[in-house]
C-alpha cells in the first residue's frame, strides 16, 4: 500500500495520520480473514501431503511383500553363487534341483572403424543431415546425424534417443584413436545388431559378440534361453545365471561340468524378517499419522491441537487399519497375529512383536502366518483395499482434499490481490478528499485573515 506525503498544511490536521488509521480499520476484517485461512489451508495442504506419502510407502511395501512372496517362510540359495543365485516367489515349494550352466546368453555387439581423430572427430563434415539407422529383430531406429557432428555426439545420441529400447553406445580410445561400441539389453540368437545409412559411420564396422542364447540343464533336461535371468523353469523360482559352471576336474576343462545346487527351504528366519517388514511399515504409516492429530502440551501446560486433529478422514483411516489387524483370517489353527505375538501399544496404537512368543509359534505354525497374510482375503490384500480409496493418485480422498485446498489458496490469492486494489483505491480517495478540505480550510484561513486584517486598518484610522 502505498503511503501519503499529505502533511495537512493549511488545517494542521494529521492527514497523513488520519488516511491510515481509516485504511487500517477498512482492511483489517477482511486481511485476518486471508490471513487465518490461508495458514490453515497451507498447513493443512502440509499436513496431507505427509500422510499421503505415508500411505504411498506403506502400499508400496505391501506390494512388494506380495510380490516377493514375504510370508511364505521359504528361502532359496544356491551352493556356487558364483554360477547362479536365486529367489523364491508364489507358487514356490520346498526342494532341491541341479544346475549345470553350459553357455551363458550374450547380446549382440559390434564396433565402428577406429578414427584417428579421437572422439571429438567430425562424422558429419557435410551440410545436410545424415541418417544411421540401427537395426535388431527385425526393428529399426533412425538417428539423424547433423552437419559437424562429432563421434561423441553420435554416441550421445543413441544413448539418449534410443536407451529406453535397450541400446547402448560408448566411446573406446587408444593409441591408434577412437572407436563406438554399440550393444544391447536385449540377447539371445537373432538379436544382431546391424549398421545402416548414409552416414559413413556404418561402413567397415565389426562384429564383437554374436548373440547367443543361454544353455543350462536342470536335472539332466536341457533348457535355452535367450537371457540369463530365468522365471519359468521352476514353479515359483527365479534363477539367475552368472557364469559357466567350471569343470568338476580342473585339469579337464572340456569334461563335465560341476553341478550348482538350488535349494528352497523352509526358513522361520526369513518368515520372522517378513513378519517384521509388515510391523515397520505399518508403524511407519501410523508414526506419520499420529504427528499430524495427536494433541500435546505447550510450555504452560496448555493443549495444543495438531493440524489434523479430530479430522474425519483421519479418523476413519484410523479404524479401517485397525479393523483388518485386529480381524481373524487365515485357514490355519492360528488366526490372529497376536497369537505369534504381535500386539499393539495401548499409547501409541504402534505395533509390538514379542521375538520369544514369535520364534515358540512360528517353529510348529509357520503356515499359518503364510495364510494369514497372503492370498485374496489375507492381511495384504485386505490392507491395500482399506487404503484404496484414501490413496488413489487423483479420485482418492486425500487426493481430492489436496485439488480443494489448492484451489482455496489460489481464490485467497485472487482475495488479496482484489483486496490491495480496493486498499489502494480507497487510499487515493481519502488523500483527495483530505486535501480538498485542507485546501479549503486555508482559503477559508486566508479569507479570515484578509477581513481581520481589513478592520484592523480601519480602527486604526478611526483611532487617529
Amino acid at each position: 500500500m502505498a503511503s501519503t506525503t499529505v502533511n495537512g498544511v493549511g488545517s494542521g490536521i494529521d492527514i497523513q495520520g488520519i488516511v491510515k488509521a481509516l485504511v487500517d480499520a477498512d482492511r483489517a476484517p477482511k486481511q485476518t480473514q486471508i490471513n487465518t485461512q490461508s495458514q490453515k489451508a497451507t498447513t493443512q495442504l502440509s499436513s496431507i501431503g505427509k500422510i499421503q506419502s505415508a500411505l504411498d510407502a506403506f502400499r508400496g511395501a505391501i506390494k512388494s511383500m506380495t510380490d516377493d512372496n514375504s510370508f511364505s517362510g521359504l528361502t532359496g540359495t544356491s551352493s556356487n553363487e558364483k554360477v547362479a543365485t536365486m529367489t523364491t516367489a508364489q507358487g514356490a515349494a520346498n526342494g532341491s534341483f541341479n544346475l549345470v550352466v553350459n553357455k551363458l546368453a550374450q547380446p549382440s555387439k559390434l564396433s565402428t572403424v577406429t578414427l584417428a581423430g579421437g572422439a571429438s572427430t567430425v562424422v558429419n563434415k557435410g551440410t545436410a543431415a545424415t541418417t544411421l539407422t540401427i537395426s535388431q529383430s527385425g526393428k529399426k531406429f533412425d538417428l539423424s546425424v547433423a552437419p559437424g557432428a562429432t563421434l561423441q555426439q553420435v554416441r550421445d545420441s543413441i544413448n539418449t534417443q534410443f536407451g529406453t529400447v535397450g541400446l547402448s553406445a560408448n566411446i573406446v580410445t587408444d593409441s591408434t584413436g577412437s572407436r563406438m561400441v554399440l550393444t544391447s539389453t536385449t540377447g539371445g540368437v537373432g538379436s544382431d545388431l546391424t549398421l545402416s545409412g548414409n552416414s559413413g559411420i556404418d561402413t567397415g564396422y565389426t562384429v564383437i559378440d554374436t548373440p547367443q542364447n543361454a544353455e543350462y540343464t536342470i536335472d539332466n533336461v536341457a533348457y535355452t534361453s535367450k537371457t540369463n535371468n530365468i522365471s519359468e523353469a521352476v514353479s515359483g523360482v527365479s534363477i539367475k545365471l552368472l557364469s559357466v559352471s567350471p569343470p568338476v576336474d580342473t585339469k579337464d576343462p572340456d569334461g563335465p561340468k560341476a553341478i550348482t545346487t538350488i535349494s528352497v527351504t523352509t526358513s522361520t528366519a526369513a518368515l520372522k524378517s517378513g513378519v517384521k517388514g509388515f510391523v515397520d511399515s505399518y508403524n511407519a504409516l501410523l508414526k506419520a499419522m499420529n504427528a499430524e492429530t495427536k494433541v500435546t502440551k505447550d510450555a504452560a501446560g496448555n493443549s495444543v491441537s495438531a493440524t489434523l486433529t479430530g479430522d474425519a478422514n483421519m479418523r476413519s483411516l484410523q479404524s479401517a487399519l485397525r479393523a483388518e489387524f485386529n480381524a481373524l483370517s487365515g485357514n490355519g489353527t492360528i488366526k490372529s497375529l497376536a497369537q505369534f505375538g504381535i500386539g499393539t501399544d495401548s499409547g501409541t496404537g504402534l505395533l509390538t512383536m514379542d521375538d520369544k512368543t514369535f520364534d515358540k509359534v512360528a517353529l510348529t505354525n509357520s503356515a499359518d502366518i503364510n495364510s494369514m497374510f497372503s492370498g485374496k482375503t489375507g492381511l495384504l490384500a485386505r490392507m491395500t483395499n482399506a487404503t484404496e480409496g484414501y490413496a488413489k493418485a487423483t479420485t482418492g480422498i486425500f487426493a481430492t482434499r489436496t485439488t480443494a485446498l489448492s484451489d482455496s489458496l489460489k481464490t485467497l490469492s485472487k482475495d488479496q490481490a482484489d483486496l490491495d486494489v480496493h486498499v489502494a483505491d480507497l487510499q487515493a480517495s481519502l488523500v483527495r478528499k483530505y486535501a480538498a478540505m485542507d485546501s479549503l480550510v486555508a482559503q477559508l484561513r486566508q479569507q479570515s485573515n484578509n477581513i481581520m486584517g481589513t478592520l484592523n486598518a480601519l480602527n486604526n484610522q478611526k483611532n487617529n
